[in-house]
């Protein structure tokens, strides 16, 4: 196994809330890195809805998730200017070892030495569902994207999402003026979306222009193609028919599914699924802190905005516990020393 240098922080999580963590670190001298089992920095911003606007973050009246998490990277990497992010992606957690005084954070492949600990990983290690159809297996990278990273990618393209949900529609919303056809295949007529989504997409369909469709009652039956794929057959599910249509990209946004994993074993105080922390976000073990979605609390909200503060207090907490002569107020940002002020 690879084992890094030890850092003062280890923040496990690449979301908003630990991309926070890791510039609040740097705020405070503290040595950091990210360990996040997604391929991308962003967490469930980057994985499931990128284009889309959030309203309640500060300061901005609205903002792509894109954009928020390419601005929370600018903020971190001012203190990495010469290394970039310290991110350690596509790294799934398997376990947490005591060695020599200081945490050993062990992933599948690699041993990252770590004096404090901040879990900052949402609803844990997530990944999407894939197609139950054991055909389908084979086309994934082939014209089945498990995610979507790059809307452009889709451009005069024939998609076929698969999905009642928010990601589903939203999607579909989003690719219709890209894409030269996306028709959005569901197995019933009940859907878990934003109300106002479903009536954009099916007014959409009901223009009858050939740009988007809409196939209720339907499942994917059939893969076509040799290289890359080329059309699928779908099934309508009460009455068996069957019907091909040509498509070159198949976007199955069936959820994602979630693991804590051997975070249930690492003596924190866990309550379905979620760390209980204290008002420090101190999980139950020493060292080990938490903030964002996985955390709960009396009171908890789980918004971005949240997740930010519970990041400070997080890390200005691990700091403190880490060297004991810092303080944990880190004093107002607008005078201290690393941005290159002083107190008037």
């Amino acid at each position: 196994m690879t084992s890094h240098p030890i850092r003062d922080l280890t923040i496990i999580g690449g979301g908003p809330t630990g991309l926070f963590a890791l510039f609040y670190a740097g705020m405070r001298g503290a040595s950091a890195q990210i360990v996040d089992a997604l391929p991308e920095l962003g967490g469930q911003l980057t994985a499931l809805y990128p284009e889309k606007y959030i309203f309640d973050v500060a300061g901005y009246p609205r903002v792509l998730a894109k954009d928020l998490v390419r601005n929370l990277t600018e903020q971190a990497k001012q203190f990495h200017q010469e290394t970039g992010i310290p991110s350690h992606l596509g790294q799934r957690v398997a376990g947490l070892e005591e060695e020599d005084g200081h945490f050993v954070l062990v992933t599948e492949t690699d041993r990252f030495p770590t004096r404090a600990v901040v879990i900052a990983a949402g609803i844990g290690a997530f990944s999407p569902r894939k197609l139950p159809q054991a055909f389908a297996a084979e086309w994934y990278g082939r014209g089945v994207d498990a995610l979507v990273s790059t809307p452009e990618s889709y451009r005069d393209r024939d998609v076929l999402i698969i999905g009642g949900g928010d990601s589903a529609f939203d999607w579909c919303a989003q690719l219709r003026d890209k894409a030269k056809s996306v028709t959005l295949v569901h197995r019933s007529d009940r859907f878990r979306a934003h109300a106002a989504t479903v009536s954009e997409v099916q007014a959409a369909a009901a223009a009858n222009d050939g740009k988007v469709a809409v196939h209720t009652f339907h499942e994917i039956d059939a893969i076509f193609g040799s290289e890359r794929i080329t059309g699928v057959r779908l099934k309508d599910v009460k009455t068996k028919a069957t019907r091909e249509i040509a498509c070159d990209a198949v976007l199955p946004m069936l959820g994602y599914v979630s693991d804590l994993g051997t975070l249930l074993e690492w003596g924190l105080d866990i309550e379905k699924d979620e760390i209980k922390v204290s008002t420090s976000m101190e999980t139950g073990r020493d060292g080990v802190y938490a903030a964002g979605d996985i955390t709960t609390y009396a009171g908890k909200l789980k918004l971005i905005a949240s997740g930010f503060s519970e990041a400070a207090i997080a890390v200005n907490q691990a700091v403190h516990w880490i060297y004991p002569d810092k303080k944990v107020a880190p004093g107002h940002s607008s005078n201290l020393a690393v941005f290159g002020q002083k107190d008037d």
